[in-house]
């Protein structure tokens, strides 16, 4: 059972997105193949029917389905406009309710959307209440998922070096830090993950770089190493001129906290298995 429910989670967590505020999504085209329906025509009237369940519902439909626009490739050098939609975790447990449930996949991912949506409405109302450390726990673990999503991405275009792809980002982002330069500044052991002593507002403008990066690598279609630094680098420079026009702290004048998170993750297990 237990191998049901983590092939179950992979499957939808591989073609999971994350944006820039953290949000959780997944693209209507990518979740068709996954739920196995092969023509859009079919799986766009279960969007339909999904949309109007959400209406019923009190929600606003255009807050969980996000209508896109892509251009594809069909050959021959020529491109088309298809239609896609950006879906809420909400919009994925609607859409799957409205599907065969005699088709096993769909069984499963009607239980998968359901537990994952409950849940994450009590992280979304229970944030504000979260003390720093445990906010900084909660960011570190989407920067994680983020990273995963970002090094597939980067090694399907043909990255091999992730160090430098890596060091790319924070360069832009922290005005020509790497990693080892940040660590340094904040006073870090060797080899100490710079990600584990960074407070919860620096774990978001990292996150937002991972993000920003893997939509950017996949949307404009770049299939080589250096063009996916160049990428890094551009995104984590733009979002530190954002910060700055917005008056908003650079990432390096952050405080690194007292503790890191591996240390409160041990102190915490230490309580737990003291009970």
């Amino acid at each position: 059972m237990n191998n049901i429910i983590d092939y179950t989670e992979n499957i939808f967590e591989k073609i999971k997105h994350i944006d820039e505020n953290g949000n959780e999504y997944w693209f209507a085209r990518e979740l068709m193949p996954v739920l196995e329906y092969k023509e859009w025509r079919k799986f766009e009237k279960v969007i339909k029917k999904a949309m109007e369940a959400c209406v019923g519902s009190n929600y606003n439909a255009l807050d969980h389905f996000v209508l896109k626009d892509k251009m594809v490739s069909i050959g021959s050098n020529t491109v088309r406009k298809i239609q896609d939609y950006k879906l809420s975790r909400y919009a994925c447990y609607l859409i799957v309710q409205n599907c065969n449930p005699r088709i096993k996949i769909i069984a499963l991912a009607q239980t998968y959307f359901a537990i994952q949506t409950r849940k994450q409405e009590l992280l979304e109302k229970d944030y504000n209440l979260l003390s720093e450390d445990e906010k900084r726990l909660y960011q570190r673990s989407l920067t994680k998922k983020g990273n995963e999503s970002l090094n597939i991405t980067a090694r399907n275009v043909g990255v091999k070096d992730f160090g430098r792809f890596h060091n790319s980002g924070y360069k832009g982002l922290y005005n020509g830090e790497t990693a080892n330069d940040i660590a340094k500044r904040k006073n870090l052991r060797y080899r100490e993950d710079i990600l584990d002593n960074m407070c919860s507002d620096e774990l978001i403008a990292n996150l937002f770089r991972i993000s920003l990066t893997d939509q950017k690598i996949k949307n404009e279609k770049i299939n080589n190493d250096k063009d996916a630094n160049d990428a890094h680098y551009s995104v984590g420079s733009d979002i530190r001129e954002i910060i700055k026009k917005q008056g908003g702290t650079l990432p390096e004048d952050y405080p690194t906290p007292e503790k890191s998170l591996k240390e409160i993750e041990k102190e915490n297990k230490y309580l737990l298995d003291s009970k």
